[in-house]
């Protein structure tokens, strides 16, 4: 296996805390380079040097997406973490039925790894407005700084095992299936969903309008203090008054340093 240096590991982990957020500490460096270690090969480098330099002249933004796939975890699968789900469609799809008189409803899903999520955002809002649908414009923004995952939430294709979870209505009326252990998710539903490659460090979001939703579960979870501060605050500020964010159960808003007002575990409200 090719070694690292300490000057190389400093090297990396600031190139992709610049770019990503992602805070590598030193005990990740026997995971970055057991998860680099296959690129290097494939790329015919032998020093993480000269991998460094490689990725500073991709202009293209490819390889820094294959290096984020490499360090993070993308696991996600439809309904994680249901009661954030339950909220929504029980509490949050109720009050912008009744006070987003413009019928406009803007969603954003930051971190839509493989789709999963703001499919199940999508579904959720079908069933909810049913009849109405055709009213509203309800198209829901979803994002991700890999490539390789956006082109997999795009195809929306996922094995039996994904949805066996799924109530089977919900197979019934969205999935259409594909093949002996594939499902795919039907075309009405996919032109519900604008998948967008987006970089949560951007010093502005690029939102024309105020958002009523932010779903960004699960991602500052690799982020150190300052990092996160800062995506919340730009997170506040892209919000309508009223407007609800989800985070993941496993990351917490430090209440002290935020305009946000606290709702329910991992739910917080801009007021």
């Amino acid at each position: 296996m090719i070694k690292i240096t300490d000057g190389e590991f400093r090297l990396l982990s600031s190139y992709i805390k610049e770019h990503s957020g992602i805070n590598l500490k030193n005990e990740k460096k026997t995971l970055l380079v057991g998860r680099l270690s296959s690129i290097l090969n494939e790329l015919g480098i032998d020093n993480f040097m000269a991998y460094y330099k490689y990725l500073k002249n991709d202009t293209g933004g490819k390889e820094l997406s294959r290096l984020i796939d490499k360090v993070t975890t993308n696991h996600t699968y439809f309904m994680r973490e249901p009661e954030h789900f339950n909220y929504f469609s029980q509490i949050v799809l109720p009050y912008l039925k009744k006070t987003v008189t413009s019928r406009d409803l803007r969603i954003w899903c930051a971190a839509s790894s493989t789709g999963e999520e703001p499919y199940t955002l999508a579904i959720l809002m079908a069933d909810f407005f049913k009849n109405e649908e055709h009213l509203w414009d309800k198209k829901l923004l979803a994002t991700d700084l890999s490539l390789s995952v956006l082109k997999e939430a795009q195809r929306g294709n996922y094995n039996n095992e994904k949805i066996s979870l799924l109530p089977k209505i919900w197979v019934l009326n969205y999935f259409n299936k594909v093949g002996n252990n594939r499902y795919e998710i039907k075309d009405t539903l996919k032109k519900e969903v604008i998948f967008r490659r987006f970089n949560l460090l951007e010093p502005v979001f690029p939102f024309k309008k105020k958002l009523h939703v932010i779903f960004c579960r699960n991602v500052m979870i690799y982020f150190d203090n300052d990092t996160k501060n800062e995506l919340v605050e730009k997170m506040y500020d892209s919000l309508e008054y009223g407007g609800y964010l989800f985070i993941g159960h496993s990351e917490s808003i430090d209440r002290n340093k935020t305009r946000f007002k606290y709702v329910k575990p991992a739910v917080y409200r801009k007021l």
